[in-house]
This record gives structure tokens, sequence and C-alpha cells, in this order.
């Protein structure tokens, strides 16, 4: 399945790999940005990516290649991070956490640094303790219910509208939602659908706030109806993050082709059990994260398993699926054809299911040649 550099083509460098490793094909990550840079272009709305999913220096310039200025990201840590690579704009799309003021403060003197929150007894805490101006934004509950603001709850709304009309240091600059429900959505017209009610979710929520504040933004993404969605009326920025790598749950939702995916971790196959049909890999819990999608026979799938070859790897067919993980291992349920190929010693590519926490479980990237790519 792969033992070190692959033979014909251009050649995959695996020499040194031992321990569960994320390889990255630049040209598909590139890809991605400019066709979603493109859309945003196109529709007339600001790219404002999320930095979470990838969380590298190196890949946040191939953002800055296609013209991006402006970043989001789930953290202040994170913020620093960019905000030290020259990134002086960005969001961090997280309720504000006061205890972390004095990071805040260190962000909002040398950056244009925009915060979230949800309660509008935050805002005064904040404006208390800031010396350097920063920008708000209200998180709106668009269906997701992980938090925000319920966009028909008019008296938050307007309460909010005071506490800030109150302020100095805190300027209001809009409305900000994710809607995380469209991970749930199986087809594209269940994606458009939450597309549809998120937009119109922020509508209404704008409209409460718009006679005292008649220019404030609306900010949207996700990656599910950014990729599929191509109209966004009254939005003016979108926020997708994972489509920069693509995943399994992505595809099995129907934001993308298994063609674009362009991350996979590359795990050491360490035992084989062809008598129940399946291989462990150094791979689990830990690397891969307990994500799963539901398989064609009810099942937990934590990853789809293939083949490098000289370019890459090869398109999963779904016949090899990592059908449980423990901490460091993983079990690979095998066709009978990859079954007999995988031998221990082996290195196989696993599509994960969601990027982002194969990425922040593994850390560094390794690219086709053999560059290793850094990260927070």
């Amino acid at each position: 399945m792969g033992r070190g550099t692959m033979k014909g083509g251009v050649g995959v460098k695996l020499e040194g790999i031992g321990v569960p490793t994320l390889l990255v094909d630049e040209g598909k990550v590139r890809r991605n940005i400019s066709a979603m840079a493109e859309k945003a272009e196109r529709c007339g709305v600001r790219f404002r990516p999320h930095f979470k999913t990838h969380q590298s220096r190196e890949i946040g310039q191939w953002f800055r290649e296609v013209g991006v200025r402006a970043i989001t990201v789930s953290s202040l840590t994170m913020a620093r991070y960019f905000a030290d690579d020259g990134w002086d704009d960005i969001t961090v799309a997280f309720p504000v956490n006061l205890r972390e003021v004095d990071l805040i403060n260190d962000l909002a003197s040398r950056i244009h640094l925009n915060l979230l929150a949800v309660h509008p007894e935050t805002v005064r805490s904040l404006e208390a303790g800031l010396r350097a101006p920063v920008d708000l934004l209200v998180k709106v509950d668009s269906g997701y219910h992980r938090t925000g603001v319920d966009p028909d709850d008019t008296p938050t709304l307007e309460r909010f509208a005071e506490e800030l009309a109150a302020c100095r240091r805190v300027r209001f600059r809009g409305i900000l939602t994710h809607a995380g429900h469209s991970y749930k959505a199986r087809s594209l017209d269940r994606i458009l659908a939450v597309h549809r009610q998120s937009l119109d979710a922020m509508a209404r929520a704008k409209d409460v706030l718009a006679s005292r504040y008649p220019d404030l933004e609306v900010s949207v993404g996700d990656t599910p109806t950014c990729s599929v969605a191509d109209d966004f009326p009254g939005v003016d920025e979108i926020r997708p993050g994972a489509f920069v790598f693509y995943d399994l749950m992505q595809f099995r939702i129907g934001a993308c082709r298994l063609e674009e995916v362009a991350m996979v971790a590359v795990c050491p196959v360490v035992a084989r059990h062809p008598d129940r049909g399946e291989v462990v890999i150094y791979g689990g819990a830990v690397h891969l994260s307990k994500d799963a999608v539901e398989g064609p026979d009810g099942r937990p799938v934590h990853g789809w398993v293939t083949e490098l070859d000289e370019a890459g790897w090869k398109t999963p067919t779904g016949c090899c699926s990592v059908s449980a993980v423990s901490q460091e291992h993983g079990i690979v349920r095998a066709c009978p054809e990859h079954l007999e190929r995988m031998r221990v010693g082996d290195l196989v590519a696993v599509v994960p299911v969601h990027c982002c926490l194969t990425a922040n479980l593994i850390g560094a990237y390794r690219t086709l040649d053999g560059r290793v790519i850094s990260r927070l």
C-alpha cells in the first residue's frame, strides 16, 4: 500500500513517516482557495475565511495570494499567532472570554480586532476593561441552537443596541451567525434550505437593529452552504473554513467531490486480522477524532481508507473504512482485495471525517514532495 517513495509519475515522498502524519496536496488546496475566493467576488461579498481549519502561517500566505486581507479565527491565541504574521483585520468567532482581557487589549492595540457577544451584559463588562477600541458582532442563532440570540428576541437585540450606544471603545459592527445545522444535511436541496433559513433569520435580526444602526454588517459562514449556494442576498461577508481541505463529512453532505479533498492522514498498518476482515492502524481517536458519519450498515465510520500512489492518494471507494477508534488504535474494516494487499509496516491514507479536528490533533503538514508546513 505504500512503503516509501512511490514509483512512477511525480512520486510522493514518504521517507521518514513512522507515525500518523498529515499529507496535503498543495495543488488541491490552492484550487479550493481560489474557487471560494472567486465565488465571493462573483457574489459581491467579502471573503473572510476561517483559519481554525489549517492554523498555518504558510497556508495563510496562499490566501493572501488571491487577495484575502481579513480572516476569522476561533481563539485569541490563534488571533495572536496570525497577527504576528501581519494579519491586521481578525474576527474571533467565539463568544468573548472576559478573563482574557489582557490579551484582548494587546491585540486591539495593534490590529483591527472584531469580537463576538451573545449577552448584552457582556458589552458593559468589556467596555470597562478595554484600553483600545474593538468592534463587536452580536451572535445570532439562525437554527443551529449552539448559542446566539434568537432572531425574534426583539427585547434582547434592542438591549444590545442600547448598551452599545453608550460605549466609547466597543463599536457595533454587525451581526454574525454560523449555520452549523447544515452539517446534518444530506442533499443539495437540504443545504440550500438551511441557507435560506439562515439568511431569513439574519434579515429579521437586522430589521430590529437597522433603525439605530443602518450600516451594520451581516456575516455568515459555514462550508456546506458557502460551497453550494450561488447567491448571498443581504450578506456582507462569508467565513467558510473546512473548504480549504474538505473531508468525508463534506462529501457525504454534498458540499464537495472526493477529488477536492486535499488532506489525508497517513497511518502505519500495525496488525492484520484476516479472519475478521480487519487491519489495525496507528491512527486512533487522538489523531482522527471520534467524529463519525453513518455507514451503509448504520454503523459509525471514522474515515475512509485508501491507497497512496504516485500522484498522492487514490480516490477512496468506501470499501475500506475506519470502523472503530480507541486512543491510538484505528480498526479498519477492509474489502478482500485491499485486505490482501495490506501488510504490517505499510502506510495507508485515511480521508478524515472532520478535517478541522484531525488537523488540530495531528499538527504539522507534509506536502507531497516531502516539505513540512508548520502550524500553531
